[in-house]
Parts: structure tokens; C-alpha cells; sequence
């Protein structure tokens, strides 16, 4: 489970977020782009824009079920 009080710095204000026990792995990247992107260095995942929308909101959702080490919070 994800932990709130451990984002990773430069996401997008809200609820939707990734903390520090991201691996960098990019999954949530393929399967969320319009929310998720790689950090500037690389290393890991961060929120680009919160998701809106029917569509954006269920690929987040199923980015952060698939995450392989749950590093993507939702705060709702």
C-alpha cells in the first residue's frame, strides 16, 4: 500500500499520487500516459496530471492495481 507521507517529489497536486518505494518500472507509464510519467532522472514514477474522466480514471485504477510493488496512492 502505498504511503501518502512518502510521494515522490515534482507530481501534480491531488489525490492520485506515487511514493518512494516506486522501482521505476514504468508499467503504470504504458498503461496510464496521460497520468503518469517517468521522472526527470528516470528513476521512478510520478503523478503528471490527475486523471479526469471515465477513461482516465479507470486506467489510473488499473495502473495502481498493477503495480508490482503498490507505489500508486489515491487519497478519495
Amino acid at each position: 500500500m502505498a504511503d501518502k507521507s512518502a510521494k515522490n517529489p515534482g507530481s501534480a497536486a491531488g489525490p492520485w499520487y506515487v511514493d518512494s518505494s516506486c522501482i521505476g518500472c514504468s508499467l503504470c507509464v504504458g498503461t496510464a500516459p496521460a497520468t503518469f510519467a517517468m521522472s526527470d532522472d528516470g528513476s521512478a514514477a510520478v503523478v503528471i496530471k490527475q486523471p479526469a474522466g471515465a477513461d482516465e480514471l479507470e486506467l489510473a485504477a488499473q495502473a495502481m492495481t498493477d503495480c508490482p510493488v503498490g507505489a500508486i496512492g489515491n487519497d478519495n
